[in-house]
């Protein structure tokens, strides 16, 4: 038995196999491009960043979907109304003692800011794992975070500027509100 390439069955089926493919490969072009498009949205300027620490979109992207999936596992919790009180005070504290003790301040900020994490559930042992734990989450305020932490340590050194510890304070602030925020509860009417 020959094999006739001009057979028709086999060009049709060749003509077949490769619409398949085609449609296949289309279809996870088109999946790819929705996820990338769903990272970017939920991460914003964070996505760039992970573009740029591991040299390419898919590495990235890699890398922030194992993020959300190591947060997912977290425990992490909404504070309760007298825990939010609690730190909200402290806070106002920490912010009224900056005109004094700018250093002294942005250091309990830092304090403060890891101390709410504790207690919503983030492991707080390394700074570059809580920087990416709360980038899930929290993905606007993450480089807020960085940067604020990064004063904190020049603290320590005498390498920052009062200008410095100000940005620094405004950074924890913007991070602090969002870690203690009431969480926003969507209510599901039933249709009748």
């Amino acid at each position: 038995m020959s094999l006739n390439l001009m057979d028709p069955k086999l060009i049709g089926l060749a003509v077949v196999a490769i619409l398949i493919i085609a449609v296949v490969a289309l279809l996870y072009v088109r999946k790819r491009k929705h996820a990338t498009a769903n990272l970017r949205q939920k991460f914003g300027p964070e996505y760039d960043r992970a573009v740029l620490a591991h040299g390419s979109e898919r590495k990235a992207e890699v890398k922030l979907t194992d993020r959300e999936k190591r947060v997912e596992k977290l425990n992490i919790r909404d504070l309760d109304p007298a825990e939010r009180e609690r730190l909200s005070k402290q806070w106002e504290s920490v912010q009224s003692r900056f005109v004094d003790s700018p250093k002294g301040a942005v250091t309990e900020a830092d304090d403060l800011v890891t101390s709410v994490m504790k207690t919503r559930g983030y492991p707080v042992s390394d700074f570059d794992q809580r920087a990416a734990d709360i980038s899930v989450d929290h993905p606007r305020v993450v480089e807020n975070y960085r940067s604020a932490h990064e004063i904190a340590l020049r603290v320590g050194k005498d390498a920052a500027t009062t200008e410095d510890l100000r940005t620094a304070m405004i950074h924890y602030r913007s991070l602090f509100e969002e870690l203690v925020q009431v969480p926003l509860v969507v209510e599901k009417k039933e249709v009748a």
